[in-house]
């Protein structure tokens, strides 16, 4: 029941601190001027507040259960001397400190009336929340230089899916059917996907370099013995599922995308704006699904669910 909760809670805390990062981050590169101001074209302020606020939670609930875990303990009276030392003496308790701190960084930036500035401060602060989490990972065994590396890579490899999962979500609101009722909203829409194209590319090329060298960090250069236990099982389910989404990228990218704005042209664009949003709605659930993967992986370990 416990591994359960831990993964859940670890599921949810990775969603939401990508979808701070990333969706920050899609205001600033796909919207420009009153474009970005909270309700003109998402609601930034209740997004990345909420996601700011439940990540702060999660963290608080995730350090309470890794603490039991560790000890053994249940009773918070008991719990309580080893939170603080997890805290204060552990590599993962600085981390969770810093989390915390930009997590309250993020919801004070959200309440200023500058939307831009505040797009900023919140990308930031997602970020570093985000890369924190690294902490919680597979790189947290290693020592020495390795060690430097597979955090690297690591945070790498959340920063680029959270930039992902963001966008997702914001082409997804952006798309919805009562948000398409006028043209400027579904050029809009068109402009957003095109200035993706780019991004994308460099994310797909991030995810993929850094998810080789991850594996290798944690298994080794070795396929058969690994794809017989569960953490194989899973890894092989992730890179199906991450394959099916480049499939849908790519079919935004050189038909979709360009089929709207051809749509556009001709006054007939409903029939383009709704495949678009199928497309992305089902690359948003499988990307989902990949996160809860992830969070499954990162409480595994090959060599010992191998014997």
């Amino acid at each position: 029941m416990s591994d359960s909760v831990s993964i859940a809670l670890r599921f949810a805390l990775y969603v939401d601190l990508m979808l701070l990062f990333g969706v920050a981050l899609f205001g600033l590169y796909s919207l420009k001027g009153q474009e970005r101001v909270s309700g003109a074209v998402l609601p930034f302020r209740s997004m990345l507040a909420g996601t700011a606020v439940l990540g702060a939670v999660l963290s608080v609930a995730s350090m309470v259960m890794m603490a039991s875990a560790m000890s053994g303990e249940t009773d918070f009276a008991e719990l309580r001397p080893h939170i603080e030392m997890m805290v204060f003496e552990m590599d993962v308790g600085l981390a969770w400190v810093v989390r915390i701190a930009v997590l309250v960084v993020a919801i004070l930036a959200v309440m200023l009336r500058a939307p831009g500035f505040s797009l900023w401060i919140a990308a930031f602060a997602g970020g570093v929340a985000l890369s924190s989490l690294a902490w919680s990972g597979h790189g947290a065994m290693d020592e020495g230089n390795l060690r430097i590396w597979h955090f690297t890579v690591d945070i790498l490899h959340l920063l680029a899916a959270g930039v992902w999962l963001g966008a997702l979500l914001a082409f997804v609101l952006m798309a919805k059917i009562n948000a398409l009722q006028t043209e400027a909203r579904i050029r809009l829409l068109a402009r957003a996907v095109s200035r993706f194209e780019a991004i994308g590319a460099a994310i797909v090329v991030v995810i993929t370099v850094t998810g080789v060298v991850n594996y290798l960090f944690i298994v080794g250069p070795k396929l058969d013995e690994v794809f017989l236990s569960t953490y194989g099982i899973l890894l092989f389910t992730k890179v199906v599922l991450f394959a099916g989404m480049l499939v849908l990228a790519a079919l935004n990218r050189f038909h979709l995308g360009p089929f709207l704005e051809r749509s556009l042209r001709d006054g007939q664009y409903t029939v383009a704006a709704n495949a678009l949003r199928r497309s992305v709605v089902v690359e948003l659930a499988a990307a989902v699904v990949i996160v809860g993967l992830v969070a499954w992986l990162g409480t595994l370990s090959p060599e010992m669910d191998a014997q």
